[in-house]
């Protein structure tokens, strides 16, 4: 058999091997949103901690104040179709390391004795862009990658002058990681449904 009938069907090889790398990726990426979800409340505890009374008191109910660029994700999400639910949850995983690189910042000048604290800020933001490129890169494979070029995300300036004041400050932090749980969460549901073989 010559060279060239032993690879007459080379699209066919590349077809049968992409499903399985796919489902791989879904997989890998929902086991991540997984794990990030479960550091995501343990964030959320952690910056309550060191936040000082009234924060963590029973009854405490924070002023709910707008984030600069990004709400919590609708009502209507579970409702859309999946792949348009992945291009909102990746564009809230993009919007998400600016606003906690911003509180890491603000918590460096308020509690600069919780270097743990800082470092799980840090991580936090580094962990939502891999997330967000993960689903990107799931998106892509699915044929249904992000439409159109994405918003900028807030400047941290902007985000700052939200939350001028240090009461302030502290309730923003709270509400961006709270952000942070609720979208990583929502990931991780959205993915379930791939890789439950839910309908897209």
């Amino acid at each position: 058999m010559s060279r060239r009938e032993g690879s007459l069907d080379p699209q066919a090889d590349s077809s049968v091997s992409l499903l399985p790398h796919l489902e791989a990726k879904i997989r890998q990426t929902h086991s991540l949103a997984h794990l990030l979800t479960k550091y995501a409340e343990q964030l959320l505890q952690e910056y309550v901690q060191h936040q000082g009374d009234p924060f963590g008191l029973p009854g405490f109910s924070p002023p709910r104040l707008p984030v600069a660029g990004l709400s919590a994700p609708a009502p209507s999400h579970a409702g859309l179709p999946l792949p348009e639910r992945l291009r909102l949850d990746a564009a809230a995983l993009a919007a998400l390391p600016p606003l906690l690189d911003a509180v890491r910042r603000r918590q460096a000048e308020l509690n600069p004795r919780a270097p743990r604290l800082l470092r799980h800020l840090e991580d936090a933001a580094r962990q939502a862009r891999a997330l967000g490129a993960a689903v990107e890169t799931v998106l892509a494979a699915l044929g249904a990658a992000a439409r159109g070029p994405r918003p900028e995300p807030p400047a941290a300036a902007a985000v700052a002058a939200t939350a001028a004041g240090v009461f302030p400050a502290k309730v923003l932090g709270l509400r961006v990681c709270g952000l942070y749980r609720e979208w990583v969460s929502r990931t991780e549901g959205d993915l379930g449904q791939l890789v439950s073989g839910g309908p897209a």
